[in-house]
């Protein structure tokens, strides 16, 4: 039967006040209802859907639970890419960074920044397409997240339809946020796990990404989550000059932001306001460990851009890291897949930063005898950046007597090579290339996944191919037979033919992986995409003089040494030899194929005739091009379409090029 048209107003309306208290409660915490009264209002509306079930929509409030389990979550890309920060734990070194920002900006008067507590949670990003929730995901590694909509659904802070009342809509808005548990709602969840025996969370943040990460929303349903957001991906229907009107436009429409936000004029006010935040730290009901600094101008962040990972107009300004008071019982040696032996203290375990340490690594010989560490000392550890244990001094007026100095071994602790320190350096290194850890880590990495991306191939099955004899070295990997595996402790038929198949598959491999998984030291991935990009193959890249390496743009004179040295070595072009005739193929940079449009940016004013602005940055973007927001130095073309606004100008005034609709049109193939 119809619904009576009484009764959709009646549903709108309720929709419209709940969302409406939600956003007071939430946002501005500042309700003008009682729970009684917002309790009524949503138990009404649930009466109202299920008698006339055609009218429930996916915006509804009442729609917080309500999808199935999931076996998986699925991959979805950040058209944006969701970049790390770099981070700083001095004065001295925000200091720094205000003056590189002055500096690469060619300004010398003091610059304006927003300030926002650096949440510990889990970074997400949340998608509306017409102001109406679609998709959430997590950070992943940057590029890449998991999909866990469903499970965002049902935290009540995040608005299922943005709110218009004070600022229209805009078409798509990619909001990001960090979602966190408060600490007394952290504290309740662990009790009630210890009373039904379960494990308890190590703490807040690790509580918050497990709870956003169950595959059945209805246990996050269950869970006390919360989120602040703090920026934005990509948005049509809308430009910002300023992070500090991203930050008040979310919450207009309705989305929850940090009130502690600030906006500062001047580097000398951001570190005063770090020592205030680190001062309320302990007060607070959430975590936070420590503060993000921003350029507040969009154009000025435009103008400084992105290094390989994280922007140049921003820094995290981290806490002091939280200290413990343990006792060391041994100092051990660790050796790398590079030969690099590394001291490592063993601890009575303790308690740091909400995470039980047992293992500090030392750094090198130097290092202790600096800090004096010696076997059975007390000493104060921390997590260097919350995260990496380090042992930061003696208590020296705990010492009995007793405790022994550190005395660096001579000789390799599990080949017995003698072990060697090149001049200049404060690490020794194993030179034995068959030293059974250096060698498992060494073929560990090749196989890894950002390497060859060999699936099945951890690093102890690893290990267990080499103890057996089945492999000694990379290219072995290549010869591995059927009976090989099934003589090995956990393989069967399937998982034996499931390896090898992977084995062969990863023969087929790209320039960027091949030369990552070669395990040059100092060359991660971004340095792999760089080599390759420039040098195009393997054998323009085999024969590249230590110049031709230290004349490319990032490519310090210690990583160009360190490359042009390894393919000196005649063993690493026997391995590289060997590798290419067990079948090993790399696809040259060259034959793949380059999208029209790459390394240009375009910005887009005024509206355009043969298709919506929205359709034409989608192209661009698909074409390889970047779509930029604001017109700056580094813009390559502004298309300017009809009644073009100030942007049109602004190109005028720094000499940008301008095109029209039709030469736009020839450019991406659409029009003779």
């Amino acid at each position: 039967m119809a619904v009576p048209p009484e009764v959709l107003e009646r549903i709108k309306k309720l929709r419209e006040e709940i969302n409406y208290h939600n956003y007071r409660y939430y946002v501005l915490d500042s309700p003008v209802i009682s729970d009684e009264e917002y309790d009524a209002l949503m138990h009404e509306l649930k009466e109202l859907e299920e008698k006339y079930p055609e009218t429930i929509t996916p915006d509804s409030p009442t729609q917080r639970v309500g999808a199935p389990p999931s076996d998986k979550f699925r991959t979805v890309p950040h058209h944006v890419p969701m970049l790390s920060l770099d981070d700083a734990f001095t004065p001295e070194e925000i200091r720094e960074f205000d003056q590189r920002v002055k500096k690469f900006l060619e300004i010398d008067h003091d610059i304006e920044y927003t300030l926002e507590p650096k949440m510990d949670g889990l970074a997400v990003e949340l998608v509306y397409e017409k102001g109406v929730f679609v998709l959430g995901s997590t950070r992943g590694d940057g590029y890449n997240g998991e999909d866990v909509t469903n499970n965002l659904r049902t935290i009540p802070s995040i608005p299922l339809k943005l709110l218009s009342m004070h600022e229209p809509v805009p078409d798509l808005l990619e909001a990001r946020g960090e979602v966190y548990m408060e600490k007394e709602a952290f504290k309740r969840l662990n009790e009630e796990r210890e009373k039904q025996g379960l494990p308890t969370f190590a703490n807040p943040r690790n509580a918050a990404a497990g709870s956003l990460r169950q595959l059945d929303p209805k246990v996050t349903a269950s869970r006390p989550l919360n989120i602040f957001c703090y920026g934005v991906g990509r948005v049509e229907g809308r430009d910002f000059k300023t992070q500090w009107e991203i930050l008040q436009t979310l919450k207009k429409w309705g989305l929850r932001v940090n009130p502690l936000i600030k906006k500062v004029t001047g580097i000398e006010k951001a570190i005063k306001y770090h020592e205030y935040l680190a001062s309320i730290r302990q007060e607070l009901n959430y975590e936070i460990d420590g503060m993000v600094i921003k350029v507040n101008e969009v154009e000025l962040q435009n103008r400084l851009g992105t290094k390989a990972r994280s922007p140049r107009w921003a820094i995290a300004y981290k806490f002091e890291a939280a200290q413990s008071v343990t006792r060391i019982i041994d100092i051990i040696l660790s050796v790398g897949r590079t030969g690099a032996v590394t001291p490592v203290a063993i601890m009575e375990p303790v308690r740091v930063g909400g995470v039980t340490i047992r293992r500090a690594t030392l750094h090198n010989e130097d290092e202790i005898k600096r800090k004096d560490i010696r076997i059975g000392d007390w000493v104060i550890v921390r997590r260097a950046g919350d995260v990496i244990p380090e042992v930061v001094k003696p208590l020296k007026e705990r010492r009995t007597g007793k405790e022994k100095p550190f005395v660096m071994p001579k000789y390799c602790p599990v080949c017995g090579s003698p072990l060697v320190k090149k001049p200049g350096e404060a690490i020794y290194r194993c030179p034995n290339p068959e030293c059974f850890p250096r060698l498992s880590k060494k073929i560990a990495h090749f196989v890894s996944k950002p390497a060859m991306d060999i699936e099945g191939l951890g690093p102890k099955v690893v290990e267990q191919l080499i103890t057996a004899g089945i492999i000694r070295d990379i290219p072995d990997l290549y010869k591995i037979k059927k009976e090989d595996l099934l003589s090995l402790e956990g393989f069967a038929e399937k998982s034996a033919q499931n390896l090898l198949e992977a084995i062969e598959r990863s023969k087929k491999t790209t320039l960027p992986r091949f030369i990552f998984a070669l395990g040059i030291r100092h060359v991660g991935e971004v340095t792999a995409q760089v080599l390759a990009k420039h040098f195009k193959s393997l054998e323009n890249l085999m024969k590249a003089s230590l110049d031709d390496l230290e004349a490319i743009p990032g490519i310090g004179p210690e990583v160009a040494q360190s490359i042009y040295q390894w393919f000196q070595d005649k063993k690493n072009q026997e391995l590289i030899r060997s590798l290419l005739e067990a079948g090993v193929t790399i696809e040259p940079m060259e034959t793949e194929k380059r999208l029209p449009l790459e390394g240009k940016s375009f910005v887009f004013t005024g509206g355009l005739k043969s298709m919506k602005r929205s359709e034409a940055k989608k192209l661009v973007m698909s074409l390889g091009g970047e779509v930029q927001s604001t017109v700056g130095k580094n813009t390559d073309f502004v298309v300017v379409g009809e009644n073009p606004g100030s942007k049109l100008q602004k190109a005028r005034q720094l000499g940008i090029k301008t095109i029209g609709e039709d030469e736009f049109l020839e450019m991406v193939g659409m029009k003779k």
